[in-house]
């Protein structure tokens, strides 16, 4: 086995492609193959707190929405644990804090149902405000974007998390936050996110 491997060079990058959703969420894009869809199922039936839906659309520099777009979000439940083994504690069976969706092929729409999470406790950085990780893929983007939501009505908390004081100007701090309306008794929020331009969303190099 050689030792200088210098003659190797880096894989040219490309974007995720047209076939994304056929491979990463085949039963969203009409194919039946898996015995059980991954990723569709965020909370479970089990999982306690105030269940929510969580609604927008992905919108490019020139204002129009993005319709092949897929997102992946990761959260905590309303106790603040992730289901992991050093998620800060127990969780509810059945909860997974994970999903994936990909937007509306006519609209360019997206949503999810969920529980809003529980303020979590960051590595080395404190308490953070409620909030939900997103990693975005879509044809035109190189590297899956991360970013987070935040929600309106957690002001108080959203003024004390350490990473949105990360950011220095309140206008881009408010490309993060949700705003909560009411539809049929659910609470819902709307999170749209715009790759580019004016209000353009704040993205995490993570």
């Amino acid at each position: 086995m050689p030792r200088n491997l210098d003659y190797l060079r880096e894989t040219a990058s490309q974007t995720a492609g047209p076939y994304v959703h056929i491979g990463l969420a085949p039963g969203a894009a009409g194919f039946d193959i898996y015995r059980q869809e991954l990723g569709r199922d965020i909370a479970g039936p089990n999982a306690k707190g105030e269940r929510i839906r969580i609604e927008g659309r992905v919108i490019d520099g020139m204002g129009a929405p993005i319709k092949d777009v897929m997102l992946e979000v990761w959260q905590a439940n309303a106790e603040g644990h992730y289901a992991h083994p050093e998620g800060g504690g127990p969780v509810e069976e059945g909860f997974r804090g994970w999903g994936r969706v990909i937007t509306d092929f006519e609209t360019g729409d997206w949503g999810f149902d969920t529980v809003k999470p529980g303020r979590t406790r960051g590595r080395n950085v404190g308490m953070q405000a409620p909030h939900l990780n997103l990693w975005i893929v879509a044809r035109g983007i190189n590297v899956g974007l991360n970013t987070r939501i935040y929600f309106s009505d957690e002001a108080e908390a959203n003024a004390q998390d350490p990473v949105l004081n990360l950011i220095e100007w309140e206008h881009r701090r408010a490309t993060l936050v949700a705003r909560r309306t009411e539809t049929g008794g659910t609470p819902l929020y709307r999170f749209d996110i715009r790759l580019q331009g004016e209000d353009e969303t704040v993205f995490f190099d993570v």
